[in-house]
C-alpha cells in the first residue's frame, strides 16, 4: 500500500514539475516594445561598462560582449542598404549582399570595440527626444569626457517589425551614414566590390589594434 502511494506521490510531482514552466510562461508579462530613449540607453550603459572593464576583456571580450548590443539597437542591413543605394544593391547577387551586410556588421562592433576601451569617468547624457519626418525619431546625446571635452551623438532611429532601431548617427552634426556613402560608393565604381570587401576587412584588423 505504501508503495502505491509513493508512485502516485511522485506522479503527481512530475506532473507538476512538467506544468510548472508552461505556468510561468503564461504568468509572465509580455514586454512592451522600447521607445527610442531607451534604446540609446540600453546602448550608452553598455559602452560604458565594457569601457570599465576594457582593459580586462581585451579587444575580444570587448566585441563578444558588445556584439549582441549592436545587433538590438541597430539597424545594420538598413545602414548598409542605404550607404550602398538601391543601384548598387540591386546590382550585387545575393551572395555578394550577404557578404557585404556580414563584413559590415563585423565591421560596426570592431569599430565600438576598438574605440571604448578604458573608462576615465566619461559620462553620456540624453539631452532631447524629438520627431522626424518619415516616422524616424531624433535622439540628441551628449559625452562628456574626463578632460570637460563634449562630443555629441545625435541618433535617428526608425522602428521597424515593432521595435526601434539605430538607423544613423551623427557625430557633432557630421552623418557618419553620409560619409560611409561616398567612400564606400567611390570604391565600388572605381574598384569594383572585392576592393570594397577588402577595404572594410582592412579597417576591421586595424581595429583590433587598439
Amino acid at each position: 500500500m505504501k508503495v502505491k502511494q509513493t508512485i502516485r506521490l511522485i506522479g503527481w510531482c512530475l506532473m507538476l514539475v512538467m506544468l510548472l514552466p508552461i505556468s510561468v510562461a503564461l504568468s509572465a508579462p509580455i514586454s512592451e516594445p522600447e521607445n527610442p530613449e531607451e534604446v540609446i540607453q540600453k546602448l550608452q550603459s553598455s559602452l560604458l561598462k565594457v569601457m570599465r572593464e576594457g582593459e580586462k576583456l581585451g579587444y575580444e571580450g570587448r566585441f563578444k560582449f558588445l556584439e549582441p548590443v549592436i545587433d538590438e539597437s541597430h539597424d545594420l542591413d538598413l545602414i548598409i542598404k542605404t550607404i550602398l543605394g538601391a543601384t548598387y544593391w540591386s546590382q550585387l547577387d545575393k551572395g555578394q549582399q550577404d557578404l557585404i551586410a556580414e563584413t559590415f556588421r563585423k565591421l560596426s562592433i570592431a569599430t565600438y570595440a576598438g574605440r571604448f576601451t578604458q573608462y576615465e569617468g566619461e559620462q553620456f547624457q540624453i539631452i532631447e527626444q524629438r520627431a522626424l519626418p518619415r516616422e524616424q525619431t531624433l535622439i540628441r546625446s551628449r559625452l562628456t569626457k574626463s578632460d570637460g571635452g563634449k562630443v555629441n551623438f545625435d541618433y535617428v532611429l526608425h522602428q521597424t517589425e515593432g521595435r526601434w532601431r539605430i538607423a544613423n548617427i551623427l557625430f557633432d552634426g557630421v552623418s557618419d551614414l553620409a560619409i560611409k556613402r561616398g567612400e564606400y560608393r567611390a570604391i565600388l565604381q572605381r574598384d569594383g566590390f572585392q576592393a570594397l570587401i577588402e577595404m572594410l576587412k582592412e579597417k576591421i584588423t586595424l581595429t583590433q589594434q587598439n
